[in-house]
């Protein structure tokens, strides 16, 4: 299923296929504003080649044979040297297993807690609806916690009776919040009690207005099961991550994976434990922190150009934003009717298990500033044709103009796309945003150096 109008039927419906994530990025595009990918241009190839050919000169025969299934040892030794540099976690190399990504920690994670006797992981949300499928393809339930401003909210995971929970506390997916400090109280007192964490460190790396946030395994380790990968640091084909259990799960996961596969390709380890250990992986995040810094600029400003009156969430980190809008509408549709229009973006209520507010997913990192402005230029397109949804019509490019309101339930070339919104909530929308701040997008990240920066 990879031509645009099949796509926009899975788009639309209620509970996403399991392959929807592959067909999204089949679909053609002009421009793919999906979230979770990095720079792919600014891959290091160079320094890579480099290492490859070192190793390469040194290998032994015997190197290329069957290895331990935790993953090469040079490579577990960068990997927790890595971790205290960077997520203050202290670990001995010989707890750290390689694994193919994040996907196949949480796909070995689910078979060593089902065997453990636990039947549920509770899950944020909104929260990625990709881990999500994963929890479920291992038979575990995945009961939602809502999130809020300070994160996961401790009391509701202990209302459901869980006996784990998987979070993002460094850089919430999609929200962008931080876990709070007393939040993070809060969770270590139930995990004390005797529940388990899955921590999920996917972006963690990637900040820009706010200091380093501690990793929750870096203080409760004997409660925590820490996955992290290169996936955004380099490039997520590289399949490459690493995950940190208790010590009563350590057999049990070791296992796991010796029969998922015997262990990761040797080569890509030990490239990247060299890249690791030189310094070249840092900077490499220097160079992608600038980038994407760069580039988030840039999508806000067309944010604030194009999207008057959108909510902007969780600007200080990461590599996507959040946006919602206050109105009722479909945004399912808006992405359906984005795809026809050439440009990928992932609708919020994919990763809501609850009702929310209709909003978009954005990816920055891996667009140039002037794909990204197209992008949203195209979005804010779609909606002024659709007055019901919440945008606000008489805005074109930063400015106002006088107009007659376009009464189009439909775009012109999305096959009939149709808007559902609600016209109550859409005036008092444009009620609120006639002020000289309508032009702004709001900026909710809890970050004030952040919102002035952009200012």
């Amino acid at each position: 299923m990879t031509n645009v109008s099949s796509m926009k039927t899975a788009l639309k419906a209620s509970a996403p296929d399991a392959d929807i994530f592959e067909s999204l990025r089949a679909a053609p595009a002009r421009i793919d504003l999906s979230p979770g990918v990095p720079d792919l241009a600014a891959f290091p190839r160079t320094a890579w080649l480099r290492a490859e050919r070192a190793i390469l000169a040194d290998l032994s025969a015997s190197d290329l044979g069957y290895g331990d299934p935790r993953g090469a040892p040079a490579l577990r030794r960068a990997v927790a040297n890595w971790l205290a540099r960077n997520r203050g976690i202290r670990v001995e190399a010989s707890e750290v297993v390689i694994v193919a990504g994040t996907a196949q920690a949480l796909g070995l994670l689910t078979r060593v807690l089902g065997d453990d006797g636990i039947g549920a992981v509770a899950v944020e949300d909104p929260g990625s609806l990709g881990v999500r499928q994963h929890l479920r393809n291992g038979q575990l339930d995945t009961p939602p916690i809502p999130v809020d401003s300070h994160g996961l909210r401790v009391d509701a995971l202990r209302a459901s009776g869980a006996p784990a929970v998987l979070l993002t506390p460094a850089h919430q997916f999609p929200t962008g919040v931080v876990l709070g400090g007393r939040r993070r109280r809060e969770l270590m007192q139930w995990a004390g009690a005797g529940g388990l964490i899955i921590e999920d460190d996917y972006d963690a790396e990637h900040r820009y207005d706010r200091p380093p946030v501690p990793a929750l395994r870096s203080m409760l380790a004997q409660h925590v099961c820490y996955a992290g990968s290169v996936s955004k640091l380099l490039a997520p084909a590289l399949r490459v991550g690493w995950v940190l259990v208790p010590p009563r799960y350590s057999d049990a996961l070791v296992a796991a994976k010796r029969f998922a596969d015997l262990g990761n390709a040797i080569l890509p380890q030990l490239v990247l434990a060299q890249l690791m250990e030189s310094g070249q992986l840092e900077r490499q995040l220097r160079l992608l922190r600038r980038r994407h810094r760069h580039r988030r600029d840039a999508m806000i400003e067309a944010i604030r150009t194009h999207l008057p009156g959108a909510v902007v969430h969780g600007a200080a980190a990461g590599l996507h934003l959040m946006i919602t809008f206050q109105a009722e509408f479909a945004d399912v549709d808006l992405a359906a009717a984005a795809l026809a229009h050439g440009v990928k973006v992932q609708p919020l209520s994919w990763h809501s298990q609850h009702p929310n507010q209709p909003g978009l997913v954005l990816g920055y990192a891996a667009n140039t500033p002037t794909d990204i402005s197209q992008g949203v230029a195209t979005l804010g397109n779609l909606l002024r044709r659709h007055p019901d949804s919440g945008i606000q019509p008489g805005i074109v490019d930063g400015s106002r103009r006088r107009g007659r309101r376009r009464q189009a339930t439909s775009c012109p070339g999305d096959s009939g796309v149709q808007w559902d919104a609600g016209l109550a909530a859409t005036r008092a929308l444009r009620r609120r945003t006639a002020s000289s701040t309508a032009s702004m997008p709001v900026l909710r990240d809890g970050c004030r150096s952040e919102i002035t920066a952009i200012r």
